[in-house]
């Protein structure tokens, strides 16, 4: 009787795994998910690679591959991606194995992983140049010797952008090319060993001043104390030569002078002329690297006061727009909903509110899709508010249920100030009273981020409270604000000027 009831157990258990396996729908998957990833040019080049018998023999995970692929791109319409479904269309005949079947897509995504790493190497032809000296080196194929020499001489040649690494593969080509000549057994001629040397020093001396300055820029939030070796004799060397031969090095020592000596500005416009002259010669990533940081110091500035530091940022912004570089930091060549609030937000306030209606129309298409009408609604209302256009603006704020806290916080706020605005002091106070409400209700919004619109809030009271003229209630709110400062007074600007108009 105890093997019969054990027998009926297995076979619940059996059936209650198949029927699991069966609902288990992979679009949760590993491979899955990154494959969403790549769009129909990708796709395309990734099935050539797969059906390729040098990188995989496998039939199988070809189609595999192919039965993804056709649901990403809803080929198979109607066809859930069940692990059953798959084995089935699979190994129609075979009975479902969940342990050949997970090794099927662990094997798939190690191809994808492959691959992406074979286009990372397809695209650097100074390090299949290299792996080629090396191979002919190492192979001592003499036959090959000079035209291998003669064709990584010209691939140096034409590499257009001089990162830190164009110099790191520079001295291994050379290095190699050392090791051919020996093999070559041209002793009679001059050896590159000072070039190979000069490359090694170029790149140490690029990429030493680069993660410096990285350390130091983090070092506020990060407590660690880190020993760098040789660091102030570097400083020393760059500072004795100049370095103005090499932008790679001169634009990351200025970068590293705006951190060591920040209210030395002459650092900030020199590190600004050496990218207005050799920006050609850089990548979209290093390019991003460099503008964010001048981003950064402008951001330093206005926040201690130096206004003029606000045209500066609005400067760099439309250079980045200009060389596209501002999407270097989304996978889909997208605009950042917050970069692009940013920069309409330093253009509005240096009154420059046609260039923010403009950009707002003519780039809202590079917007992520599921994040535009937000976007576009609340910074257009900005826009209004700006010019002064409180119904238009308010008709855009009212119209749209802001999903992002950010905006929700940002859209109230501007609220505040128009009712202000218009003497439409009934309606203020009971926004005055749902914001505070709104602000206590959503316990997912830090204290951070809370106390500095609690702050608006309460110095919107002081406003409405305030008898023009009272010269002794201004300074005291002024000095109280400073106070508040510390930690934060949303629309603080807006504020002061209000408290200039009621002097």
């Amino acid at each position: 009787m105890m093997i019969f009831y054990e027998n009926i157990i297995l076979s619940i258990l059996y059936i209650l795994n198949i029927l699991i396996q069966k609902d288990i729908n992979m679009t949760d998957n590993k491979l899955y998910t990154v494959l969403t990833h790549f769009d129909k040019i990708a796709q395309n080049r990734l099935r050539k690679y797969v059906r390729s018998p040098y990188f995989n023999a496998n039939e199988t995970l070809m189609a595999l591959f192919d039965i993804v692929i056709n649901h990403i791109n809803k080929i198979s319409k109607g066809s859930d991606l069940t692990k059953e479904g798959i084995w089935q269309q699979l190994f129609p005949k075979e009975t479902y194995n969940d342990t050949r079947f997970r090794k099927l897509f662990s094997d798939l995504l190690k191809l994808v992983e492959d691959f992406l790493a074979q286009e990372v190497y397809d695209d650097n032809k100074l390090q299949k140049t290299n792996n080629l000296l090396e191979a002919v080196s190492t192979k001592k194929l003499e036959k090959l010797f000079s035209s291998v020499m003669r064709n990584s001489d010209l691939a140096v040649e034409k590499q257009h952008y001089k990162s830190a690494d164009y110099y790191y593969y520079k001295y291994l080509i050379e290095k190699n090319y050392y090791y051919l000549k020996e093999e070559d057994l041209k002793r009679s001629e001059i050896s590159n060993v000072a070039d190979i040397i000069s490359s090694l020093d170029e790149f140490y001396l690029a990429e030493k001043i680069k993660w410096y300055a990285s350390m130091l820029s983090r070092k506020s939030l990060v407590a660690h104390e880190y020993k760098l070796l040789f660091i102030d004799e570097i400083i020393e060397h760059i500072q004795k030569y100049g370095y103005e031969h090499n932008p790679i090095i001169a634009i990351y020592f200025q970068i590293l002078l705006t951190i060591l000596e920040k209210d030395e500005q002459l650092h900030y416009y020199k590190l600004i002329d050496l990218l207005d002259k050799h920006n050609s010669q850089f990548s979209q990533k290093d390019l991003y690297d460099f503008y964010v940081h001048g981003l950064n110091y402008c951001i330093t500035k206005i926040n201690q006061g130096d206004q003029k530091f606000l045209e500066e940022y609005h400067i760099i912004y439309k250079v980045m727009l200009e060389k596209e570089v501002i999407y270097y930091a989304s996978s889909n060549q997208e605009l950042s909903p917050w970069t692009f609030k940013n920069g309409i937000l330093a253009a509005l306030r240096l009154g420059h509110y046609e260039w923010a209606e403009n950009y707002i129309r003519n780039y809202q298409h590079r917007l992520p899709e599921d994040q535009r009408r937000n976007a576009v609604s609340f910074n257009l209302a900005n826009v209004y508010f700006y010019q002064k256009k409180y119904d238009k603006a308010t008709q855009l704020l009212n119209s749209v249920e802001y999903e992002d806290i950010a905006y929700n916080l940002d859209s109230k706020s501007i609220l505040l100030a128009m009712y202000y605005e218009q003497d439409e002091d009934e309606v203020l106070m009971s926004l005055l009273d749902s914001f505070k409400a709104y602000l206590y209700r959503h316990k997912d919004i830090s204290d951070n981020k809370r106390i500095p619109y609690m702050n608006l809030m309460k110095y919107v009271r002081k406003l409405l409270k305030l008898n023009p003229g009272d010269k002794k209630e201004i300074a005291h709110i002024r000095k109280e604000m400073e106070e508040d400062r510390k930690v934060g007074i949303a629309s603080e600007k807006w504020l002061l000027e209000k408290l200039v108009e009621l002097e």
